[in-house]
């Protein structure tokens, strides 16, 4: 038998769904507490690495996953010349093992309907319109309280609410997310028929110009600057005005740089919780615990293995204590903060304007290390 019997996930990202799936699949009663009033449809793009597919296999979607996105095992850096000259490919490491792609992206809201649909199949109940206020625990149990004036009851309290989580404040981690000093423009347009992989271009007016297929109609286009305040109104404008540098499918890209474009803009920011997730009976994940800037593209891979570690241990065990915690806290501490610091030194070094930073080392290094299931 489960240490838990009921169990509330406050969030309907990745990571709650996750964890709610594997939970209800044991048996366990799920409730998903969710401050939206209905399904999130809007979104851009999101790149997942084999490490996160493995999880996804686990979940037993990854046949829809496939299905839905753009598989490819292979990185491109081109020049942030006229021609967008290729100046490599590189073979990238299969972090989820070797009969699985590197890489895959899709569209963001696909991805959450799948894991949505089969966490429901699996026995979870989704409540919209549940942000959490308060939380209660009395060492036995935890009450949760939400915004509508509703309390619930639940033998452990899981907190998936994203980086500016209700939960984490709600139990007394006063840690935030704090800025970087980069920002993002994200766009989701047509796919060039050239772009098959991920291609990244160093340079030029932005830090980083990039691309990943996202399904066979669909790529997300990125370009990283320095944080500033920008209005997402003048989002078709101001990308194609920075893409116009670069060639390549950029040419085409910047064609459907119009308010058609689902585009918006971002600040990376980051934060790590140092020391045990939990307090009591409640227990932060995902963006929750810990956020870092796309630079590796691991925040969803780390997420995903936060709610299938902690899932794990919360199936085996009899009861929840001390040694469970410690056991969590020992298999995700030192591999999310090795993700965070690296996401965030590869960006100090482009903000630095570091030439010999030695980037292939830390990439491998990163590689090697996910490629160890968590």
């Amino acid at each position: 038998m489960a240490a838990v019997q009921t169990v509330g996930i406050a969030g309907a990202g990745a990571a709650g769904l996750a964890a709610a799936i594997l939970l209800a699949d044991a048996g366990v009663d799920v409730e998903i507490l969710e401050k939206a009033s209905e399904p999130q449809v809007l979104g851009s793009g999101i790149t997942l690495q084999g490490n996160a597919l493995r999880i996804l296999r686990q979940l037993g979607v990854w046949d829809q996953v496939e299905a839905k996105g753009y598989s490819f095992s292979n990185l491109g850096l081109r020049a942030p010349d006229p021609a967008g000259t290729v100046i490599a490919v590189l073979e990238d490491i299969r972090t989820g093992g070797d009969d699985l792609p590197a890489t895959l992206g899709m569209y963001r809201p696909d991805l959450t309907a799948i894991l949505r649909e089969r966490a429901l199949q699996a026995g979870a109940r989704i409540s919209y319109g549940k942000a959490v206020a308060e939380v209660i625990d009395d060492g036995g149990s935890v009450t949760v309280r939400t915004t509508d004036g509703a309390s619930s009851r639940y033998d452990l309290l899981i907190g998936a609410d994203g980086l500016h989580s209700s939960v984490r404040r709600a139990i007394g981690i006063d840690v935030e997310p704090t800025p970087t000093g980069m920002g993002i423009w994200r766009a989701f347009v047509p796919r060039p028929a050239e772009v098959v992989r991920t291609d990244l271009t160093y340079g030029g007016p932005c830090f980083i110009a990039g691309y990943c297929p996202t399904g066979e109609d669909s790529i997300y286009a990125y370009l990283v600057e320095k944080a500033q305040e920008r209005r997402p109104e003048d989002g078709p404008q101001t990308m194609s005005g920075l893409a116009a540098e670069y060639g390549g499918p950029w040419r085409e890209i910047r064609e459907n740089l119009d308010h058609s474009a689902r585009i918006n803009y971002t600040w990376f920011t980051s934060h790590l919780v140092e020391g045990p997730w939990n307090r009591g009976r409640s227990v932060i994940i995902g963006d929750a615990a810990h956020s870092c800037p796309p630079t590796v593209a691991q925040g969803a891979a780390m997420a995903l293995e936060d709610a299938a570690v902690l899932a794990e241990l919360l199936i085996a065990a009899d009861h929840v204590t001390e040694t469970l915690w410690k056991e969590f806290t020992d298999r995700r501490q030192d591999r999310a903060a090795a993700v965070v610091t690296a996401s965030v030194q590869l960006g100090q070094w482009m903000l630095d304007g570091v030439r010999d930073a030695d980037v292939p080392g830390l990439m491998n290094s990163l590689s090697t290390m996910v490629k160890e299931p968590a």
